[in-house]
């Protein structure tokens, strides 16, 4: 959920955890229930197990069918900050010409949506059109040179073969005859097929292709319907966990969801403008340089920028390496440049716009980007630094409630080696040590 206005409201407020006084009835009948949901969960846990592949194929199913919907859902997403500019700038001016404030409203609604999405549009156009040049130039400057790089590596071992070194001569020679009895192998056992099975895969990238292009073009449209009434959505879900809900769990369940949009939102917001910054920055650094395939590196190295720790780096490698055939020295000017570049975004410019919006130190942040990426891959990679930081706020949030109740400091750099709970629950801190012993 996202805040319908700069001022602080109701539910931005933390609200207490939940505590009661049941009955001694109730008491047993919880522990009655307790132990039932226990033998159940057990039970559908066992079931999941035994039918997971089914299970997950259904599940991967469903999913599937959704797709374009959760495409519109984090299109909206991304472009509400776009829209929400463009309401807050165009509401005075409609209200001097307009005189109802609805037709203010749904006015400036339209701009906003429409001028989110012709945005996000010409900035997507645009970087394909200059991206996809420039990767057919490269790959064809990679096929003419490439045959040229080989014959001159093969032509230095052969001198190094020539010479009277007999070793390096008999080394050269069981290379030539491995490498000569490997490609007549893989040429009768693999080639066909290999053929086969890429014609194939080309067959099946196509459908691909065009099938994410269709849900590509349902996630717009369902973007812009989600945009026009995100209010009224939002009032729905609102309506719907109030009437499940007690007062107190719909509030802490309303509270938990708005910091999660301020923590998704925070970061993934704030990344890609991030990111955006670092491959116009390393444009500008590889055109000076003079630097080759200097768009299509940027372009790499501004796409990756946005995985946290390690997408720069990953960006880096094949970068690189395409620097590298054409021209070593500039390949390793290239690798001094970027490290110097991520030194830049690490200590300037990412902690500028990203500020704390995590809360989360390094290592649970390179914690968080393992386990994610090991799980979910790039997706993981990406959102599993939020996630986590959604978690490790409602944990904290836990603690220290829970230390509040029993009248203990919640500043965790009260707990010191030299600070101590005795067993009556009184916190004696280090100064307060220091004086009883005086």
């Amino acid at each position: 959920m996202e805040k319908s206005s700069d001022k602080t409201t109701y539910y931005d407020k933390q609200p207490q955890l939940l505590k009661s006084e049941p009955s001694k009835l109730r008491e047993h009948f919880s522990r009655g229930m307790t132990a039932f949901l226990v033998i159940v969960g057990a039970i559908i846990f066992f079931f999941v197990l035994l039918r997971f592949t089914e299970l997950s194929g259904v599940i991967g199913t469903v999913l599937g069918v959704l797709k374009p919907i959760i495409y519109g859902f984090a299109f909206a997403f991304l472009l509400n900050p776009i829209m929400k500019k463009v309401e807050k700038w165009t509401k005075p001016v409609l209200g001097k010409v307009l005189k109802k404030e609805t037709l203010v409203d749904k006015t400036a609604r339209t701009v906003g949506v429409f001028s989110a999405l012709v945005f996000a549009i010409a900035l997507i156009s645009a970087l394909l059109n200059m991206l996809i040049p420039e990767l057919y130039n490269s790959i064809r400057n990679l096929v003419v040179t490439l045959p040229g790089e080989i014959s001159d590596a093969i032509e230095e071992l052969n001198a190094m073969a020539g010479s009277d070194n007999t070793t390096v001569q008999k080394i050269w020679q069981n290379v030539l005859v491995q490498g000569s009895q490997m490609l007549e192998n893989w040429v009768k056992n693999d080639l066909l097929a290999t053929t086969d099975t890429l014609l194939t895969n080309v067959t099946t990238g196509v459908i691909s292709v065009v099938n994410g292009l269709v849900n590509i073009l349902v996630g717009i449209m369902a973007s812009i319907y989600i945009l026009f009434s995100k209010e009224k959505f939002l009032a729905q879900v609102k309506k719907i966990v109030y009437a499940l809900l007690k007062p107190k769990r719909a509030n802490l369940l309303i509270h938990i969801g708005r910091k999660a949009n301020e923590i998704f939102s925070g970061f993934i917001i704030g990344k890609i403008i991030d990111s955006a910054i670092i491959g116009v920055l390393c444009f500008i650094g590889l055109s000076i340089l003079k630097m080759p395939y200097v768009l299509l590196v940027s372009v790499i190295v501004g796409v990756t920028n946005v995985i946290p720790v390690f997408g720069p780096y990953i960006g880096a490698v094949p970068s690189a390496i395409l620097i590298l055939l054409v021209d070593p020295i500039k390949g390793l000017y290239f690798i001094i440049f970027i490290i110097l570049l991520q030194q830049l975004d690490g200590n300037v410019i990412g902690p500028t716009i990203l500020g704390d919006s995590t809360g989360l130190s390094p290592f649970w942040v390179l914690t968080s980007i393992v386990v994610g990426g090991g799980l979910f891959g790039v997706l993981g990679m990406l959102l599993g630094v939020p996630t986590f930081a959604l978690f490790y706020y409602i944990f904290k949030m836990i603690v220290n409630q829970k230390l509040e109740q029993k009248k203990l400091p919640v500043s965790t750099a009260c707990y010191t080696d030299m600070s101590y709970v005795d067993n009556e629950g009184n916190y004696i801190s280090s100064e307060t040590k220091i004086e009883e012993e005086k």
